[in-house]
C-alpha cells in the first residue's frame, strides 16, 4: 500500500505539470507524510509552488524533455538509439495488454516512467513492479543524474528505488556493475547499460 502510494505520487509530479496538479499538491503531500516519504518529496512540492505555472512548465521542458541528462523513458538508458529499442517498446506493450486493462499512451512511449508508475500503483501492481524492477539501472541512473545537478525530483526517483527495496548503487560505475560489463550496441542481445541515453539524432 505504502508504495502504490509513493508511485502514484511520483507519477503524478513527474509529469508535465497542469493545474489540475498544483490544485491537488496538499492531497498528494498529505499522502505521502503518511506512506513516510515526506522528506524525499519535499523539495519537489517546494519547487512546484515556487513559481507561476508557465515557468513550471518551460523548466520541465528544458529539464526532462529536452536534456539527455534527465530522461523519463526507462529504455532510453538501457537500449538508446538502437535497433533493439522498438523490440523493447513492443515487450513493453504487450505487458500492458497482459494486464487485461485497456491502457490510454495518450501519444507517449510505452516507457515513459510516469505511465509506468501509475500502472504499479493503480493499474496491475504485479506486473507494474515487475516492470520498474527490470528497468531498476534505469531509475537509478536518472537518480543520480537528477541528484548531480541538483533538481529536486531527485528525492522522488530515490524514493521509487525505496520502495522496490534493496540498495541503490552510488556511482554510475556501480549501477554499471549490476548488468555484468560496459555499454555495447546491443542488437539481438541483453539490454546494456547507456551512460546517458542516445536520443535519435544526437
Amino acid at each position: 500500500m505504502m508504495s502504490a502510494v509513493v508511485f502514484q505520487a511520483a507519477a503524478l509530479l513527474l509529469s508535465y505539470p497542469e493545474q489540475e496538479l498544483l490544485d491537488r499538491l496538499p492531497l498528494v503531500e498529505e499522502a505521502v507524510a503518511e506512506a513516510g516519504a515526506a522528506q524525499d518529496f519535499a523539495p519537489t512540492f517546494a519547487h512546484l509552488r515556487s513559481r507561476p505555472l508557465m515557468e513550471l512548465q518551460g523548466w520541465h521542458v528544458q529539464e526532462f524533455d529536452l536534456s539527455r541528462r534527465h530522461a523519463l523513458h526507462l529504455t532510453y538508458w538501457t537500449d538508446g538509439d538502437t535497433r533493439r529499442r522498438g523490440e523493447v517498446l513492443a515487450a513493453i506493450k504487450q505487458t500492458y495488454r497482459d494486464s487485461g486493462l485497456v491502457v490510454d499512451l495518450d501519444g507517449e512511449l510505452p516507457d515513459f516512467l510516469p505511465m509506468v508508475l501509475e500502472f504499479a500503483a493503480v493499474g496491475h501492481p504485479e506486473l507494474g513492479r515487475a516492470l520498474l524492477t527490470t528497468y531498476r539501472a534505469s531509475l537509478e541512473l536518472l537518480r543520480i543524474g537528477l541528484a548531480e545537478d541538483k533538481l529536486p525530483q531527485a528525492g522522488v526517483v530515490a524514493a521509487v528505488c525505496g520502495a522496490l527495496g534493496g540498495p541503490s548503487p552510488r556511482t554510475r560505475s556501480e549501477v554499471r556493475d549490476l548488468l555484468g560489463g560496459p555499454p555495447t550496441e546491443a542488437v539481438g542481445l541483453e539490454p546494456t547499460l547507456l551512460p546517458y541515453p542516445q536520443l535519435q539524432g544526437s
